[in-house]
Order: structure tokens, then sequence, then C-alpha cells
């Protein structure tokens, strides 16, 4: 009797510009236990075209490459192979460059100074369909929602949800919607709890319907669905 095939690896495609980093990041990932490496590339129009020959799961991917860039690929490819998850590896991590990269469609972002080992947990969440962001992102992030808040005073009502007249998106209460806005902008589950005039259980299980109804797994995948539908400050 034959052993049963083991699991199928996860397949990679790496998209940068720079030979040596490409290289370089081919050994690396190629040496993760579970992982294939299935080609690399250049720029973010070989990317995508080797992602239609490779059918890759995850795409790890430069941001800042000559001709088709890094944003402009992982929106295509969303349109185009939308069961391959895109993971940002990119020198920039300001505000320009980590908005429109999730609005893209990127599941992941990293920035180079990452390790081997936040590389490795990166693809391995991205691949189980999480959302998996560098704490440096998400701070910067949510630094960026805050400072597009309009300013409150402590006596100031309780953050809007969609306007008069709007019903909030993906089935969620008004009351959810509320605690959604505050989440994106950065505020503890003690902070909205204090704010909405709620108990930290009460907040709690708002955020886990939240969750439940928007599909989001955790924290920094429920700021994108709220940037997403309107219930974040917009950036400009």
């Amino acid at each position: 009797m034959t052993d049963a095939p083991g699991p199928r690896p996860i397949r990679v495609l790496i998209a940068d510009d720079q030979r040596v980093v490409r290289d370089g990041l081919n050994m690396l990932v190629g040496l993760i236990d579970g992982v294939e490496v299935v080609g690399t590339a250049c720029d973010g129009a070989e990317a995508v075209r080797l992602a239609e020959d490779h059918r890759p799961d995850v795409v790890l991917m430069d941001l800042r490459m000559p001709g088709t860039d890094g944003i402009a690929a992982t929106a295509d490819l969303r349109q185009r192979l939308p069961a391959t998850r895109v993971l940002v590896l990119t020198t920039y991590a300001d505000e320009d460059a980590i908005v429109p990269a999730l609005q893209a469609g990127a599941r992941g972002y990293l920035t180079k100074d990452a390790s081997a080992e936040q590389i490795e947990a990166a693809i391995y969440a991205v691949h189980a369909g999480q959302t998996h962001l560098d704490p440096v992102v998400q701070e910067r992030l949510v630094t960026a929602v805050i400072s597009r808040a309009p300013a409150a005073s402590p006596a100031a009502a309780p953050a809007a949800a969609p306007g008069a007249g709007q019903k909030p998106p993906g089935g969620l209460t008004a009351r959810e919607a509320e605690v959604l806005t505050l989440l994106a902008a950065g505020l503890s589950n003690a902070e909205i709890g204090k704010r909405l005039y709620l108990s930290n259980a009460t907040v709690k299980t708002h955020i886990n319907r939240i969750f439940a109804k928007t599909g989001a797994r955790d924290r920094a995948q429920a700021v994108r669905y709220a940037y997403q539908h309107g219930l974040a400050p917009p950036v400009q």
C-alpha cells in the first residue's frame, strides 16, 4: 500500500524589479516548509502573465516597479485570478502606498526589513485567507485614519454611521456600524465602550457580530471593510 499524498504545497510567485532581491527571496521562500516558488517576475505586467500561467496561491508583490507597478498588478490579479492572494513586500510603509495597495486587493503588507520568520508567517496567513499587516504598517494605517477624522471633544456625540436614510452595508445594524467606524479609527474596545456608553462585554459582542457579518477574521480586515464601504474617513 502506498502512502497517501501529502498536502499540496503553497505555490508562490515573486515579483520585484531588483534581481538581487528576486534571487534572495527565491532562495528564502524556497526553504519554507510546504511552500514552492513557481516563478519570478521583474514587473507587474510579467507578474500577471506568469500568474495566469502558473496559478499561484500567493504573489509576493513589490509596489514600485517600472511599467505596471505593484498596485495596478494587484488590482488586475484581483479581477483575473480572485483565488490568488497578494502579499505586498516593499520598502515603502507610508499612507500613500499602504491604502492604495489594500484598496487594490492586497491581503497582506510587509516591509523589506521583515525577517524570514515574518515572511513565512505572512505567507501562511494570507494563504489561509487571513489579512496580515506588519505592525509598523498597522500603526501607520491607524494613524492615517485618526489624522483624517474630525476633531471631537470628550462630550461630542458618538460617531455617525451612514447618513440619514442610508442602511449600513452587509446587514450591519446602526450600532454595529458605529462600533466599526470607531474601530477603524483605532479606538480600543474600552475606548469604544466609553464613547458609546457600552460595557466592554457589549462591545465585544458587537465586534464579533461585525466579524461574522462582514467576513472579517480580525481587526485589520474589519478596518479594510470599513474603508471599502465608506464607514471610515476617506483618505485624501
